[in-house]
C-alpha cells in the first residue's frame, strides 16, 4: 500500500463535493387545483371555517357516545388484522427510507487482503498482505440522485403513515355502521316475533270460529298463510342477524364479548345516544382533513421526487473507493512502522450510448407523476361526492323517518278499526289481514329508516375525516 499526502487539489476537490452535492433535479412541486365547486351541493355547508374544522376534529369517543360500542371500537383497533397490515407497512416505509438516507453516506469496512503474484520483471512469486478500513465505491451524489430517491421514500413513508390513519377511520365507522345494524336486527327480530304470535292466535281464533261455523275456511287459510310468512319472515331475520354478527366479529378481530352480546337482547336504535351534528365547512378544507386525501399528496410528491433521480441519471456518476491500514510483503510485517498508508481510487461513469434506457426511465417517471395527479384529483372528488352523500341524507332521512312513523300510527289504527268492523260484520277478513300485513311493512319501515339515518351521520363523521389519530407526519429519525 502506498502512503499519499493531503494536497490542495484534494481539498478543493473535497470542498467542490461537498457544495455540488446539494444539486437537485426534482422539479418544483406544486400542488393540483381541486377538481371540485366551492360549496357543496344545495348550499348546506357551512363556512365557518373554525367551526367545520372543529367538528371534523372531533375524537371518536367523543362523537361516539355509547359505552358497549366505544368497547367494541377499542377492542378492533388493538386487533383488526388490517390495521395491523397497515401498521407494519409504515414500518416497511419507514426502513426503506432508512436504506435510502444511509446511500448518501459513505460505508466503512474492515478489509483484508492476501495475494500472491509473480513480480514484475524477474517472476518470482512475492506475497502482499494488507489490512484497513476501506470505503468501496461511495457514490458522491453530485447531481441529486440519491437526495431525489431518499426524498421519494420519505414521501412514501409518509403516504404510507396517511394511509393507516385511513384505515383507522374506515374501521370505526365499519364498527359503528355493524353495532348500529345489529341493534336494528334485534329490534327487528323482537318485531317479528310479536308478529308471529299476533297470528298465531288469530290463528286459534279463526279456527273457533270455523268450527263454530261463523266464520269461513277461506278465512282460516288466509290466517294460515299469513302466519306462515311471518315465520318466514322471522327465520330470515335470524339468519341476517347471525351473519351481520359475524361481519362484526371480523372487524373486531376476536368474538364478540359476551357482556356485549347479553346487552344486545331487546335492544333498540332509540336507544342510542344522539350523535353531535358537524358542520362540512368548505370542500377546500377536505385537503388537510382527509387521511386518503393526504395520502394522495404524498404519493404525487414522490412521484415528482423521482424525475429528479431520472433526469440525475444522464449526469455523470461519480464514485470513490478508498482505504487506509498496513500493507506487507510479510505476514509478519503487518502494524510495524514505515507499514501505514492509504489510496483513494476516484472513478467517474458518463452515459454516453445505453439504448434510450435513462429517457425512457424519464418518460416513466414523468408519467407517474401524471398519474398520480390523477390519482389525487380523484381522491378529492371521492371525498367531495361523500360528503355531499351524506349531506343530502341528512337533509331528507329526518323528514322520512318522521312521515314513517306517522304511518306507522296510522296503520295501527287502521287495523284496530279493521277488527272492529270484522267482529261486527261490517267488513271482511281480507279487509282485517290486509290491515295486519301494511302495519307490520310499516313498522319494519321505521327501523330501518332510522339505521339509516344513523348510518348517515356516521358517513358523514367519516367523510370529513373524523375518527383519524391526532398525529403529524414527519420524517423518521
Amino acid at each position: 500500500m502506498t502512503k499519499h499526502r493531503r494536497t490542495p487539489m484534494a481539498l478543493a476537490a473535497a470542498a467542490a463535493a461537498a457544495l455540488l452535492a446539494g444539486c437537485s433535479f426534482i422539479p418544483t412541486y406544486e400542488r393540483p387545483q381541486p377538481p371540485v365547486p366551492p360549496t357543496y351541493a344545495g348550499g348546506v355547508a357551512t363556512t365557518d371555517s373554525a367551526a367545520a374544522q372543529s367538528g371534523a376534529t372531533v375524537p371518536w369517543q367523543n362523537y361516539f357516545a355509547e359505552p358497549r360500542l366505544q368497547q367494541l371500537i377499542d377492542i378492533a383497533l388493538a386487533n383488526n388484522r388490517d390495521l395491523r397490515v397497515a401498521m407494519l407497512n409504515i414500518e416497511q416505509a419507514r426502513a426503506t427510507y432508512q436504506v435510502r438516507r444511509a446511500d448518501l453516506y459513505p460505508g466503512v469496512g474492515l478489509a483484508a487482503n492476501a495475494s500472491r503474484a509473480p513480480a514484475t520483471g524477474t517472476g518470482n512469486l512475492t506475497n502482499s498482505f494488507s489490512v484497513g478500513l476501506a470505503v468501496s465505491a461511495w457514490e458522491i451524489d453530485f447531481f441529486g440522485r440519491i437526495a431525489s430517491l431518499k426524498e421519494q421514500a420519505l414521501a412514501q413513508y409518509l403516504a404510507t403513515e396517511e394511509g393507516r390513519s385511513a384505515a383507522q377511520v374506515s374501521l370505526v365507522a365499519a364498527v359503528a355502521n355493524g353495532w348500529l345494524t345489529l341493534l336494528a336486527d334485534e329490534e327487528l327480530l323482537d318485531l317479528s316475533r310479536q308478529t308471529l304470535a299476533s297470528r298465531e292466535e288469530s290463528v286459534r281464533l279463526t279456527r273457533m270460529r270455523l268450527d263454530a261455523g261463523v266464520a269461513s275456511e277461506l278465512d282460516f287459510r288466509q290466517a294460515e298463510s299469513l302466519t306462515q310468512a311471518a315465520r318466514a319472515t322471522l327465520a330470515q331475520q335470524q339468519r341476517q342477524r347471525a351473519l351481520d354478527e359475524n361481519a362484526l366479529v371480523l372487524l373486531l378481530g376476536q368474538a364478540l364479548p359476551q357482556d356485549v352480546r347479553a346487552s344486545l337482547a331487546g335492544g333498540k336504535l332509540a336507544d342510542a345516544p344522539a350523535m353531535a351534528p358537524l358542520p362540512a365547512g368548505v370542500p377546500s378544507e377536505l385537503l388537510t382533513r382527509r387521511p386518503d386525501i393526504r395520502q394522495a399528496e404524498q404519493q404525487l410528491i414522490g412521484a415528482n421526487a423521482n424525475i429528479g433521480a431520472a433526469r440525475a441519471a444522464f449526469f455523470p456518476r461519480i464514485s470513490l473507493t478508498a482505504q487506509a491500514g498496513t500493507a506487507s510483503g510479510e505476514l509478519s510485517g503487518l502494524f510495524k512502522n514505515g507499514s501505514w498508508g492509504f489510496t483513494i481510487a476516484p472513478s467517474l461513469l458518463l452515459p454516453i450510448f445505453d439504448a434510450g434506457r435513462n429517457q425512457a426511465n424519464l418518460d416513466s417517471a414523468r408519467v407517474g407523476r401524471e398519474i398520480a395527479v390523477a390519482q389525487y384529483e380523484k381522491a378529492i372528488q371521492t371525498a367531495f361526492r361523500e360528503v355531499s352523500d351524506a349531506l343530502a341524507g341528512q337533509a331528507t332521512l329526518g323528514e322520512q323517518a318522521q312521515a314513517q312513523q306517522q304511518q306507522a300510527q296510522a296503520e295501527a289504527a287502521r287495523l284496530q278499526l279493521a277488527d272492529l268492523r270484522y267482529r261486527n260484520g261490517v267488513a271482511s277478513y281480507l279487509d282485517l289481514l290486509d290491515a295486519q300485513r301494511s302495519l307490520f311493512t310499516a313498522q319494519q319501515a321505521v327501523v330501518q329508516v332510522r339505521l339509516a339515518q344513523l348510518q348517515n351521520q356516521v358517513s358523514l363523521y367519516k367523510a370529513l375525516g373524523g375518527g383519524a389519530p391526532d398525529t403529524s407526519a414527519q420524517a423518521p429519525s
